[in-house]
């Protein structure tokens, strides 16, 4: 068996009680490709499948490093190689399931990732000239450098663009090279779930609603007194980052609802230019039609007609 059922799509669609519903018919276990649920003692903001849903399938790649400890996506690469490949030696299927394009789309379609180690007196420079104001002139040299690279990023992702350029800077690599790939020997059924998108933000809007009322104010005060401080990468995600503001005195905290539901349309416009809806190797469903047996039929021809090829 090398099946691979991977499920992508925007943010707050039911990606992943989708990929719960599938596992628990088809005898399978899950991989996240979720960059935020990756970290520790992050739960209610990167809104991570419950206890009772943890119990019911295996999950992989969740609660896998502190929140302190860098993870690059070679390494995040890796780590779902090793789990699918295991999932398949036990004869089950391995769901892999996420929002976060840049770790699917390098499980998928086999990037082979620099493995280039944190350059610290490089990042420190580079984050002092965004603090200074400076971040769109370091948005503006990876586009120079890398402009393939700077189309996946949001500018304002400062994190993300200073990785970006401590990579070009490590490989010493032709920018306009196109990625190098491997295919990985998976036969893959790609799914997205989608939806309007008035009604998708309708339904963001309400989960974060759901956040705050689950204690999402007292996790992030949790991770100050647990001793983490709020200027790590691994918490600048869309809803600590606002969160964290109000902590520090700097927004409401009614405005930092407002600004964790923008951020989230915003993201989800972003995700869509990884996961294209016309992009031939993805098999759309839109979510307000019911879909749910016939994803179930094809799951079940997906894995019927690669066994009798194999």
């Amino acid at each position: 068996m090398n099946h691979l059922v991977a499920i992508v799509g925007p943010t707050g669609v039911g990606k992943s009680r989708l990929a719960l519903k599938l596992a628990q018919i088809f005898n399978g276990e899950i991989v996240s490709a979720d960059s935020r649920q990756v970290y520790r003692h992050m739960d209610i903001g990167t809104a991570k499948p419950s206890r009772k849903e943890l119990s019911l399938i295996p999950h992989h790649l969740i609660d896998a490093v502190n929140l302190d400890e860098s993870f690059s996506l070679a390494q995040y690469q890796e780590l779902a190689y090793r789990a699918i490949d295991d999932i398949h030696k036990r004869q089950k299927l391995p769901i892999f399931v996420g929002g976060s394009g840049l770790y699917v789309w390098s499980v998928v379609e086999g990037w082979e990732v620099p493995r280039v180690p944190p350059d610290l007196d490089f990042r420190c420079r580079l984050e002092a000239k965004a603090a200074n104001g400076d971040g769109d002139e370091l948005y503006h040299q990876l586009m120079n450098v890398d402009p393939v690279a700077a189309e996946k990023i949001d500018k304002r992702n400062v994190r993300r663009v200073i990785r970006a350029l401590e990579i070009y800077r490590g490989t010493k690599s032709t920018a306009r090279q196109p990625q190098s790939k491997k295919v990985p020997p998976y036969n893959t059924l790609l799914m997205g779930l989608t939806a309007d998108r008035a009604e998708l933000y309708q339904k963001i809007d309400s989960r974060v609603n759901r956040m705050i009322a689950q204690g999402l104010v007292k996790e992030v005060r949790r991770l100050i007194d647990m001793g983490y401080s709020l200027d790590l990468p691994a918490i600048s995600g869309i809803g600590y980052r606002q969160i964290a503001m109000f902590q520090k005195g700097e927004l409401s905290l009614a405005e930092a609802i407002e600004q964790i539901k923008f951020e989230s349309h915003r993201f989800v416009r972003h995700q869509y230019n990884w996961f294209r809806l016309k992009d031939s190797r993805i098999r759309w469903f839109d979510i307000t039609d019911e879909a749910g047996s016939e994803i179930t039929a094809l799951v079940g021809r997906f894995i019927i007609r690669n066994e009798s090829e194999s």
